[in-house]
This record gives C-alpha cells, sequence and structure tokens, in this order.
C-alpha cells in the first residue's frame, strides 16, 4: 500500500505482497547482494531486515501506557496475535528514512524521524509455523505520543486492532505475575475504544522476553532515563 493510502472496511487491500521484494542479509547484518520475494525469504529463511517502533506515552490522567497492535488474521506469520504497535520490513533498497512509511501505513499518524528514539537491534527467529522460517533483524525503536486512541487510524489490511494497556499492570502481566491484562482496544473504521482483557497466548510467543524488555524500556523513557535499551 502506498503511503497515505488507506482501504476501507469494504475494500480491504490483501494483509501483505507475497512478491515484496526484501534484500537478502547475513545473519550478522551485512548486506549479500542478493534480493529475493517475501514469499521466497520466509520459505527459505534468509535472514532480512525489519523495523519495529512501539509508542508509548502518558494518559491525560498521568498514567503511563504502552500501545500494541493485534495483527490482521490475513497476515502470513502470527495471525491476529499482538504485536508492536507499528511492525514492518524494509523493501529492498530502502533506507531507515522511507521505511519509516510503515507508520503512517499502519495506524496513520506521520511521525518525525528525529522523535523515533532507538531502543537497539534485535536478531529474531523463528520456525513455529508450518512452511514460514522467519528471520530477522529488527531496528527497534520508541515513539511517545500521548494522544487517545480515537487519533489513529488503523489500517484495516494490516491491523485488526489497536490496543493501549496501562504500564503499571502491564508489567507484571508479562513478567508472569498475572493471568490477564485490561486495555482499551479501538478497531479500524471506530470512532470509541473499547474495553478488553488479554492473556498471553494473545500474544506473539517469544523465547526473550521481548515484550516484557520493551514494557520496561517504555517505562524508563516515559520516567526521563536517557541511556535505555533492549
Amino acid at each position: 500500500m502506498q503511503s497515505g493510502q488507506m482501504a476501507n472496511s469494504t475494500d480491504v487491500e490483501p494483509a501483505q505482497d507475497p512478491d515484496e521484494p526484501f534484500d537478502v542479509i547475513t545473519a550478522d547484518g551485512k548486506p549479500t547482494g542478493r534480493v529475493k520475494s517475501r514469499a521466497e525469504v520466509h520459505r527459505d529463511g534468509d535472514w532480512h531486515r525489519a523495523i519495529h517502533v512501539w509508542l508509548a506515552g502518558v494518559d491525560d490522567r498521568g498514567a503511563p501506557f504502552l500501545m500494541v497492535q493485534r495483527r490482521s488474521p490475513h497476515k502470513d506469520t502470527w495471525p491476529a496475535r499482538y504485536d508492536a504497535t507499528v511492525g514492518g520490513h524494509y523493501r529492498a533498497g530502502e533506507t531507515l528514512a522511507e521505511t519509516v512509511r510503515e507508520v503512517e501505513e499502519e495506524i496513520g499518524i506521520i511521525p518525525d524521524p528525529g522523535d523515533l528514539r532507538p531502543l537497539g537491534i534485535r536478531v529474531c527467529a523463528n520456525e513455529a509455523q508450518p512452511g514460514i522460517i522467519d528471520r530477522e533483524i529488527q531496528d527497534v525503536f520508541l515513539l511517545r505520543d500521548n494522544r487517545p486512541l480515537e487519533h489513529f487510524r488503523p489500517n484495516p489490511a494490516e491491523l485488526a486492532a489497536l490496543i493501549r494497556f496501562p504500564l503499571e499492570t502491564l508489567v507484571p502481566f508479562l513478567a508472569g505475575e498475572r493471568s490477564e491484562v485490561s486495555g482499551e482496544s479501538i478497531a479500524p473504521g471506530a470512532t470509541r475504544a473499547e474495553l478488553i482483557t488479554a492473556r498471553i497466548d494473545d500474544f506473539i510467543p517469544t523465547i526473550d522476553r521481548y515484550f516484557l524488555r520493551i514494557a520496561l524500556a517504555a517505562q524508563r523513557v516515559l520516567h526521563g532515563e536517557r541511556y535505555v535499551a533492549v
């Protein structure tokens, strides 16, 4: 989907393009000079680059929160699971500034690239789904945005919903101290958020406690700490 173009609920574009070209890289992030389609990369287990942009902020009551997306049920990887607020791949030849297009495409806002706070690089590999070997080098960023959920425009081609969780309850939930966590969710085309309850099986499974590490990093950033990484 082109930047700024939004699908409506009656004409939803595919959740991904299997022919989208990716640069193939090595496991330590070096270019190989080869370009393959998304479908081929996920079939063959080639390393490729991705971006995660996590949105966090403080609500009108002064409570810190973290936002996640619920992936479209039509995604080729982890359909309908909770994931980074915005996630996407570098297309072949793209720079970081160009890949930030994913933020507008997925949730309908245009961030200033200078507001993206780098949290580090994550090496992620999984073979949990039949026929897919997904190996990514992920550039991870945090974007502070205090706006209510109703100010965002989740793209129905990409997201089933955009969700906001209070960090006060999200952190102990992700640490395994609670069986569920409550938050607010807004679906594409909706004008009001609704209350939801999530369990750990709603999230993409990870072996590196990625969601907990992000939640802790968001807490530190919102508290004004200067040096934060995941």
